[in-house]
């Protein structure tokens, strides 16, 4: 269960094409048939706000 470095994210983790996402602010929230490279990528992305704005947000 990574943590990481980000003012608007606690931690991320993925299992199986659910990426588990939580939120400082408003909690845990669940995306479906996010493929293992994006999480990935969005553990090595600079800016976790920004990935997240860019690639998950209403895509997911």
């Amino acid at each position: 269960m990574p943590s990481v470095s980000s003012t608007a994210i606690r931690r991320i983790e993925w299992s199986s094409g659910t990426l588990s996402i939580w939120f400082r602010e408003s909690g845990r929230y669940d995306y479906f048939g996010v493929p293992e490279s994006v999480y990935l990528a969005f553990l090595a992305a600079r800016s976790k706000g920004q990935f997240y704005n860019d690639h998950i947000r209403d895509r997911y």
